[in-house]
Formats: C-alpha cells, sequence, structure tokens
C-alpha cells in the first residue's frame, strides 16, 4: 500500500510585529482585553505579497526535503486571501519556484484550507497520480481586515508554511481525517465585499465589512473539532490517551482548552502559538507545526492530532503519523527582502487605503435578505 510520508518543512513569518499596545492606538482596546479574550499578544503583519512568503517557505521545505524545485509533481496552495484570483496563485509560485513539473491548484476553504490541502495532495499520491507534492498554507489577512472594527482587527495576522510529501511504502504521514461543514452557519463568519457577489451594487473594490458571530462561532468551533477529532480517531483506533501532540487551528486560546477538554487531552500535549502569532488562518497548523519541530517538541513516530475550523462553516480533524527523521536535510539561506517599516505604520497605510465613505448596508444587502445567508428562504 502507497502512503505519502512528510519529508520536508518550512516556515516564513514576516520581521514586522504588531503588538496589543499598538492596536490600541487606533482601537478602544488594551492589552488585557485581548488577552483575556483570546490569548493573543502579538500577531505578523506582512510587508509583502502572500506568494513571497510562500516562496521562501516552499524552499525552506524543499531543502528540508534535500529536492529541487523541478522534483515536484503538484503544488496544492490552502489560502482565502490570493493575491490574485485568475490565474490561480499556485501558478505563481510554481512560476517563481522554477518547478515546471508541476501541476498547480488553490484550495480554499478558510482556516482549514492548509489541512484540506493536504488531504487532497495525500490522496492523489495515494492513488497513484503523483509522487511529491508541495502543500501550502499562507494568508496575508491584513491586507482584507476592517481595521476598524475592534471585533476582528485583534485577532488576525499574516503567515506561511510549507510541507513536502512523498510516495512510500512505509505506514507514516496522514492516514485518517474527517471532513466536514456547517453549511447552515455561513453566515456567521465572512468578508462582505470580497467578490463577484458585490460588483455594480456600489460597494468599491477593496472595501470590505466583517461579520464575525464571536459566541456562535466558538460553539460551531468547539463542537465541530471535537466531534471530527473522534471520528478521525476511530478510523484508525486511536485513543486520545495515544496522541503525542496535538497541533490545532490557532483561532483562540479559549477555543482550543476547550476542544482539548472535549478530546481528554491535557494542554501540556497541545502546541499553541496563538499568543505570538494570531489567528493566521490557513497557516496556523502549519507554522505550529513547523515549530514544534524546530523546538524539538515533536519527535519521531509521534502521533498527531490537527483539529481546525474555518469560515463556511468548515471543520475537519487531521490525523498523522510522523516518521524517523525530525531535522532538515539541507537549509535554505533565502529570506524576504528587509521591511524599513513597523507594523503600525504598514497597517496604518492599509487603513488610509481604504475608502472612506464605505457603507456596511450597501455590502449586507448583496448577500443577505434579513441577515439570511444566500439559498435561504
Amino acid at each position: 500500500m502507497t502512503y505519502a510520508a512528510i519529508t520536508g518543512w518550512g516556515k516564513c513569518l514576516p520581521p514586522a510585529v504588531l503588538s496589543n499596545d499598538d492596536l490600541a492606538t487606533f482601537l478602544d482596546t488594551d492589552d488585557v482585553w485581548i488577552t483575556s479574550r483570546t490569548g493573543m499578544k502579538e500577531r505578523r503583519i506582512s510587508h509583502l505579497p502572500a506568494v513571497e512568503l510562500s516562496y521562501v517557505a516552499a524552499r525552506r521545505a524543499l531543502a528540508c526535503a534535500g529536492l529541487a524545485p523541478t522534483d515536484i509533481d503538484l503544488i496544492v496552495y490552502g489560502s482565502c486571501s490570493y493575491d490574485e484570483m485568475v490565474p490561480n496563485t499556485a501558478s505563481g509560485l510554481q512560476y517563481k519556484l522554477g518547478a515546471t513539473g508541476a501541476a498547480a491548484m488553490d484550495v480554499n476553504t478558510a482556516c482549514t484550507s492548509f489541512l484540506y490541502s493536504w488531504s487532497t495532495a495525500n490522496a492523489m499520491i495515494r492513488t497513484g497520480v503523483v509522487r511529491r507534492a508541495l502543500v501550502i498554507g499562507v494568508e496575508l489577512i491584513s491586507r482584507y481586515l476592517d481595521w476598524e472594527d475592534r471585533a476582528v482587527a485583534v485577532l488576525f495576522g499574516d503567515g506561511a508554511a510549507a510541507i513536502v510529501i512523498e510516495a512510500t511504502e512505509e505506514r507514516t504521514g496522514l492516514l485518517a481525517e474527517s471532513l466536514g461543514c456547517f453549511g447552515e452557519a455561513r453566515g456567521i463568519l465572512r468578508i462582505g465585499g470580497y467578490g463577484a457577489t458585490y460588483a455594480n451594487v456600489g460597494v468599491p473594490f477593496g472595501d470590505m465589512a466583517w461579520t464575525f458571530d464571536g459566541p456562535q462561532i466558538f460553539k460551531k468551533a468547539v463542537l465541530g473539532m471535537s466531534d471530527h477529532s473522534a471520528k478521525a480517531l476511530a478510523k484508525v483506533g486511536v485513543t486520545p490517551e495515544q496522541i503525542d501532540l496535538v497541533v490545532p487551528h490557532q483561532a483562540n486560546g479559549r477555543i482550543i482548552e476547550s476542544v482539548a477538554k472535549h478530546a481528554g487531552i491535557p494542554m501540556s500535549k497541545v502546541k499553541m502559538t496563538v499568543h505570538k502569532y494570531g489567528n493566521m488562518s490557513a497557516a496556523t497548523v502549519p507554522v505550529a507545526m513547523v515549530e514544534a519541530l524546530e523546538e524539538n517538541q515533536l519527535k519521531p513516530h509521534a502521533k498527531l492530532l490537527m483539529p481546525a475550523f474555518g469560515g463556511g462553516l468548515t471543520v475537519c480533524s487531521h490525523y498523522a503519523e510522523w516518521g524517523e527523521r525530525v531535522t532538515p536535510k539541507d537549509v535554505c539561506d533565502v529570506e524576504l527582502a528587509p521591511c524599513d517599516k513597523t507594523a503600525l505604520q504598514l497597517v496604518n497605510e492599509i487603513r488610509a487605503a481604504k475608502t472612506l465613505d464605505r457603507s456596511r448596508a450597501a455590502i449586507e444587502s448583496a448577500y443577505c435578505v434579513d441577515r439570511k445567508p444566500w439559498g435561504t428562504q
């Protein structure tokens, strides 16, 4: 039987750090308020497009695997904040890497995009379609945020990470997953103003209004991640006690704690990065995974559980078993271009570029009737 071993990994975080105190310079908030509700202290703001973050993460992952870009058969680019929609952003990464033999596809399931991308690439390897794949989780959320909305502006950050997976006869890699979606709840987390729905209805491009129903998101996230974690483990006959490390989506510290409690897994086995990177959406799980390797928290043959949720409201949980190697075969010296601005300066530039006379009513009218999502009566 063919499996898909994880042979390379790499991450890329922009250097500019936005603190809670920075946010308090233009929002009615403070460090205590943000930390107590989210567990977040800092997040990163990128000065470059998402494909640049992806490129550095990918080059590092390829070096780790001891491979050249031309060895890759498939690139799956998981994100919901693309530099471009057409052509897809994966093709831009393929071109920049020089991965001339690789197919390239984007996957957007919001914050679960990396895990859904991994499922896609894993299935294609296990069915013999390709032999080697590069899987990306990346977000440039800072460009899409409504920075005047405290409910969302404090939550998100930018970042990227990548893994290389290769065909093997060894039973390793992604072994079970459970995927789902609370479609009826898609209206509780959405970005109004982003998409063709808003064309010709008086909403200027780039003018966005977020709907973020925190209490409902919390309930659905905990329910969905807990339920799908149990389903994924049941598929392989693994108990929560056998899990060595949980690498969850880093949406909110309290959500993570609640999911761990429902699963019966102590927080000492949970990898946390939410305090220093915030919610990087699709990038949170792979960044946390790479960091666990770098900090010697992920051991050879470790059993991993990776639950996540995202807009849609997509949910999933993935079970993987690591191989023998936890150190890179090689390292890559590629770095991001330097940033000469602070994170607060970058954010203030984004804020200044937003339309000043935005109309939330116009945005909402494009996708809602009496606050109901598309397709409902």
